[in-house]
């Protein structure tokens, strides 16, 4: 390409709206690949440590213990939020409160719900610039084109020259745009795709020990005692016999 040809003539003789659309898909380029870079850490980091993680955390003694090993472990705090919110239902005292009503299965779901939300939010997000990126990249390009070739064609009307050597460059170079915006979205879309699928896979292991947790916090045998001899959760007292006839017979 000549001086008078090529991308840097092109952009150096446009307009406003021309830089304009430039600027713009280039902060567009610049914002979807930092994003990338930030998922693709967070996520094959997530995705690397969530079965050591959760592998530590069925090894504990305790709900306490297995929440301190997965701390360590879980440095994304992907799976941590949920054991920490089954460990709280688990240690609070509801006796005298409103919430002693509510079955000690709702209580757990709820809070394992909420912390799943959470956590899914955090794998998901960025996703949302990344589709947008990858869908209107393309069409911000063509308005750039559709302008350039606009002016291109009316300097050559004004200019009387229609010969197709005079036609060609300017309108070449304007297609140009049209050009950076799919090398924008192209990048865009693919890593929406790849990212999608980990979010989906790492959602699936989340949905999985959701379900463990509930399923162990409601077992009978993780109900607490309370230290006063007071009524369990399950209406029954700290040493009384839950057999009628033995209680009779004592």
């Amino acid at each position: 390409m000549t001086a008078s040809n090529g991308v840097i003539h092109y952009l150096q003789t446009s307009d406003a709206v021309t830089h304009a659309v430039a600027w713009v898909l280039l902060a567009m380029s610049i914002a979807s690949w930092c994003f990338l870079i930030v998922k693709t850490w967070v996520l094959v980091r997530a995705k690397r440590q969530g079965p050591r993680a959760l592998a530590r955390f069925w090894q504990a003694h305790s709900l306490a213990d297995g929440v301190s090993a997965m701390r360590a472990i879980d440095r994304e705090r992907v799976f941590l939020p949920l054991a920490q919110a089954a460990l709280s239902v688990t240690e609070t005292d509801t006796a005298g409160a409103l919430l002693a009503r509510v079955d000690r299965s709702e209580r757990v779901l709820r809070a394992l719900r909420g912390a799943l939300q959470g956590s899914q939010r955090r794998l998901e997000f960025g996703q949302v610039l990344l589709a947008s990126v990858g869908s209107t990249a393309p069409f911000v390009g063509l308005l750039g084109t559709v302008w350039g070739i606009y002016h291109a064609l009316g300097s050559i009307a004004a200019s009387g020259q229609a010969m197709i050597e005079n036609v060609a460059g300017p309108v070449g170079e304007a297609l140009i745009m049209t050009a950076f915006g799919l090398v924008v979205a192209i990048p865009a879309v693919l890593a929406y795709n790849i990212l999608g699928r980990l979010v989906r896979q790492i959602g699936d292991d989340l949905d999985g020990f959701a379900h463990d947790l509930h399923a162990w916090a409601c077992a009978p045998e993780t109900a607490a005692p309370r230290r006063d001899g007071g009524p369990r959760e399950d209406g029954s007292r700290e040493g009384a016999s839950r057999d009628p006839a033995r209680a009779g017979s004592l």
